[in-house]
């Protein structure tokens, strides 16, 4: 049987222009087993998702990003609930989602390694703008007062791999676009450091499942998935078929104290630092006076209040076999604070 693929090409991602002669020898492997592959290069922000979602209504099995996390992300909000599957070929600046699928950096390898993939339903998160806080009832219950105390906006923006709050994503709301292509990840270390000497935590109220977590806040990592930056396990329990998210919350005043809170992440001690907590979770509401920056997939997409839901066993991915096996899962549906 015919695999109908189609390939959506971020022609400015990463080294995207230089890679042209290894991307050509990709569809023709696939040709050669037998794909039929048609090319999509995208033309403007948010093209990637109208394409996909378009592939997924004419029944297309594969749709293949071609260039950075961005364009992983935007291909997949275009077959959430689909048939269509979502592979990738690694163009971009770090590429975590092809690590976690375990293909190698280069163009050509990882298409031979989608040759033989198999495809498994996993989760994404989803993120909800909370637009205007609503007064609970006098007469609700705490837990009703608490389940649904927001009214939120009807656009959403689903996440495959994580959101950042606070500090990282004010790295990634100011890094330089020019030194980002130029120096790839160095870019993003070069902006965290000169960052990192004046960002303050800020006081925040996070309902996670509806328990209250306050207090000052450097930095949350949301995570769908476990590499953080293509290197660090942020969120090292996440699992993507366990219908939850994974919640790391760094507390502090400065950045300065940042090394230590990192520390205990790095060696999963999470429930030994008072700084650090992590949660599993449906759902998490990030309010707070002062906004916070927000980035998903790397890409900055705005500031608090902030709603995040995961949808469960909602987008069929292409899983070479050499994918990083601790993703994959049965664990509890209860929401629970992990203790290591």
């Amino acid at each position: 049987m015919t695999i109908r693929t189609i390939l959506i090409f971020n022609p400015n991602a990463g080294q995207a222009a230089q890679l042209q002669p290894q991307l050509d020898r990709a569809v023709q492997l696939w040709q050669e087993a037998g794909w039929q592959v048609d090319r999509a290069p995208t033309q403007y922000s948010g093209h990637a998702t109208e394409i996909a979602r378009q592939a997924a209504l004419e029944g297309y099995d594969y749709a293949i990003a071609a260039g950075g996390d961005g364009t992983v992300n935007e291909v997949m909000n275009g077959l959430i609930h689909s048939n269509t599957a979502l592979g990738t070929v690694p163009i971009g600046t770090v590429n975590i989602w092809a690590r976690e699928m375990g293909l190698p950096m280069d163009i050509v390898g990882a298409a031979k390694q989608l040759l033989t993939a198999q495809i498994k339903l996993i989760d994404v998160g989803q993120t909800r703008q909370i637009i205007k806080p609503i007064k609970p009832a006098k007469n609700l219950t705490l837990a009703a007062q608490l389940s649904e105390p927001f009214q939120t906006s009807t656009t959403d923006r689903a996440f495959l791999l994580m959101a950042g709050i606070g500090f990282d994503a004010a790295v990634t709301e100011t890094v330089d676009v020019r030194e980002k292509k130029k120096l790839g990840a160095i870019a993003y270390v070069k902006q965290a450091i000169q960052l990192a000497w004046q960002f303050q935590g800020v006081r925040t109220l996070l309902r996670i499942d509806g328990k209250r977590v306050r207090g000052r806040i450097l930095m949350i990592i949301i995570g769908n998935s476990q590499l953080y930056g293509g290197v660090v396990k942020m969120t090292a329990h996440a699992i993507v078929d366990d219908g939850l998210l994974d919640v790391c919350v760094i507390k502090g005043r400065s950045m300065l104290t940042a090394p230590l809170r990192l520390f205990s992440i790095f060696t999963r001690n999470y429930n030994r630092d008072p700084k650090v907590a992590y949660f599993k979770a449906k759902r998490i509401d990030i309010q707070g006076k002062k906004k916070l920056p927000i980035q998903i997939d790397g890409d900055f997409l705005g500031r608090s209040p902030m709603q995040f839901e995961i949808i469960p066993r909602s987008l069929r991915v292409l899983v070479p076999a050499n994918a990083d096996r601790s993703l994959w899962g049965s664990a509890p549906l209860t929401p629970r604070k992990i203790e290591d």
